[in-house]
């Protein structure tokens, strides 16, 4: 069998220090999880670590773009089982509070990460979110299903809604039912932008 290839022990490794990262974020969190928990309990070097993802704060951000990186396919695999293109665009932010409810996104993505990484508006990965957004409102507007209106601008407004309900969520003492509530909300607020449609409930 032969050897594996520089690029793949490369790979290999950063896989390694992303897979111990995220166990540890995600177990005792950011403050108390230390350079062993990434390096020792996966086999390799605080040098592999640093090499990689530069420090501790380095390889959360990774950890975090990669959570919100599933998340996205989560959510687009959610909205493609919708009936219809309207409930696809409501599925889509449901699904993002909804997920607030997962103990891993909770902790990494919704408590440590603004704490660690500032406002979630600033994060680059945002900037996709409002741009999936947007692209949906396009849709919509395209189709006539909803009434006239500056998608971006709308598309901002609702990623802060569903971003602020997540984090709400998982600060609650009581996360199922903020879920409950905040969905709701959600959905009555998305439903404003819809066009009256005749002989349609």
């Amino acid at each position: 069998m032969a050897g594996k290839t520089r690029s793949e022990m490369i790979a290999e490794t950063r896989a390694k220090l992303l897979a111990a990262g995220r166990k540890a974020f995600a177990e005792i969190g950011y403050a108390q999880a230390s350079m062993d928990d990434f390096t020792a309990k996966a086999g390799l070097t605080r040098g592999a670590l640093y090499h990689h993802f530069g420090d501790k704060k380095g390889l959360f951000e990774a950890v975090v773009s990669q959570i919100d990186a599933e998340m996205t396919v989560r959510l687009k695999e959610r909205a493609a089982k919708a009936p219809d293109a309207w409930e696809a665009f409501i599925q889509d932010g449901i699904g993002y509070i909804e997920m607030a409810l997962e103990p891993e996104i909770s902790r990494i993505v919704l408590r440590d990460g603004p704490a660690i990484l500032g406002d979630p508006a600033s994060w680059p990965t945002t900037n996709g979110c409002i741009t999936a957004i947007r692209e949906g409102l396009d849709r919509l507007l395209a189709q006539g299903l909803v009434v006239d209106m500056d998608t971006e601008a709308t598309a901002r407004m609702l990623a802060g809604a569903s971003s602020y309900c997540a984090t709400w969520i998982a600060n609650s003492e009581d996360p199922p039912q903020a879920v409950e509530r905040a969905c709701a909300g959600y959905r009555r607020l998305v439903e404003g932008l819809r066009r009256a449609q005749s002989g349609r409930d």
